[in-house]
């Protein structure tokens, strides 16, 4: 008989492992359960086509309405897991039910970091669900004034470029680190982020940490207070300050997390068992040989496909490239591979002109990363290279001559 299989988690890597696994075959009972009680839908458009208005609930929906149904998955919408037994086999619901499972996926994703103020002033947000979108676009469009975007990530600074261009908003982005993007781009990539983002009349302030939010007598949001003193004026405060793996739940089952659920290279948690995707996962990366936990759509999607054919009796490990992407202003910026604090730069391309590649090699020379902007031919042969055992040294990219799309093909002919 086919193994009973349950996940918890109905994003995008929960989705995307019940789907693999019909996709292979298997025949045996599948149930998602999904805290929020709505279909599954795409998580990054909230910050970009969702926001402006132009992306409707139906257009974010990952399966139409009735693929659940059709495919025969168990979609269980609006419930929660409250605690896994390894010994008996089953997961306990805050229905009261207790479901048995054969093989168990955790895909339970990330949750933003708490603000540590009590009572948040009206008009402060955070964005990571679609009702945390539908609440901050209503807000975004009713409520007059500056607005502050709090941290420097990618959803920040694309929330910051949406309200900013489409909008025309005052926006200022207070960045806690020395610089945007700190830990998820170059710092050449981040200072032309900036660069956009003022010319555009976005504020940047970085080394400003945010400590606490004011308001007025009302209860509204006045003003951001930072640590040294500096009062930003604001009538809407988004908290982008980054997010937290959802682990407890593996924690209260006694397996091993560490900045996520630890799992091998095929996605297999210390239980054999149990498997673990997305951004609630903590893997070892083969272009770093370190622990890594990935927050982007393709690897979520590339490690249940992973984990569904393992379950499947298939040898697979997960080597994907991964590789994720953002639109800012004019800026189509794409990224593969792994940035290391050690890595040494090539620029290929015009910078000057938003139009560039950059190739990152670590300090013995192999190549770690690319980032492109508006080169989306590039980031695709990028990603060949990177996921090939052949790449260039730093010299060779730095050829003016270099092609990495005739690089790859003649080092391939030449095997």
């Amino acid at each position: 008989m086919a193994p009973s299989i349950v996940i918890v988690g109905a994003s995008h890597a929960g989705v995307q492992f019940a789907a693999a696994l019909r996709e292979l075959g298997h025949a045996g009972a599948i149930t998602l359960i999904g805290k929020e009680a709505t279909l599954p839908y795409q998580k990054p458009p909230l910050s970009k086509g969702f926001m402006l208005g132009c992306m409707s609930r139906e257009n974010l929906l990952l399966r139409s309405p009735t693929f659940f149904e059709s495919e025969k998955i168990d979609f269980r919408p609006g419930v929660e897991v409250l605690a896994i037994d390894r010994v008996a086999k089953h997961i306990t619901l805050n229905t009261g039910e207790k479901k048995n499972y054969d093989i168990l996926m955790l895909a339970t994703g990330a949750r933003p970091h708490a603000w540590p103020q009590a009572n948040l002033p009206d008009g402060t947000f955070t964005l990571r669900s679609l009702a945390d979108a539908e609440r901050l676009r209503h807000a975004a469009t009713t409520i007059q004034g500056p607005i502050v975007v709090v941290g420097g990530g990618y959803v920040s600074l694309e929330l910051a470029a949406t309200w900013r261009k489409e909008h025309d908003r005052e926006v200022t982005v207070l960045n806690s680190g020395s610089r945007v993007l700190l830990r998820s781009a170059s710092a050449e990539l981040s200072d032309l982020v900036t660069a956009c983002h003022r010319e555009q009349g976005v504020k940047i302030l970085s080394n400003q940490r945010a400590t606490r939010i004011l308001s007025h007598d009302t209860g509204a949001v006045c003003a951001v207070e930072c640590a040294g003193g500096l009062n930003i004026p604001a009538a809407l405060v988004v908290l982008g300050t980054g997010v937290l793996p959802e682990q407890d739940l593996a924690e209260s089952a006694g397996l091993p997390c560490d900045n996520g659920i630890l799992v091998d290279s095929q996605c297999r948690t210390e239980d054999p068992v149990i498997f673990a995707a997305g951004d609630c996962a903590n893997f070892s990366s083969r272009l770093t040989g370190q622990r890594q936990r990935l927050e982007c759509v393709q690897n979520a999607h590339d490690q249940a496909r992973v984990a569904a054919s393992v379950v499947m009796g298939q040898d697979t490990y997960y080597t994907q490239v991964p590789w994720f992407w953002s639109d800012q202003f004019d800026m189509k910026i794409q990224t593969a591979g792994t940035l290391i604090s050690s890595s040494q730069c090539i620029v290929r391309g015009d910078i000057e002109m938003r139009k560039c590649a950059l190739y990152h090699f670590s300090s013995t020379g192999s190549l770690q990363a690319v980032e492109t902007v508006n080169m989306p031919a590039e980031h695709i042969h990028a990603r060949r290279l990177l996921a090939s055992v052949i790449a260039p040294t730093p010299a060779q990219v730095a050829e003016p001559t270099f092609n990495p799309k005739l690089f790859l093909q003649n080092a391939l002919a030449c095997e």
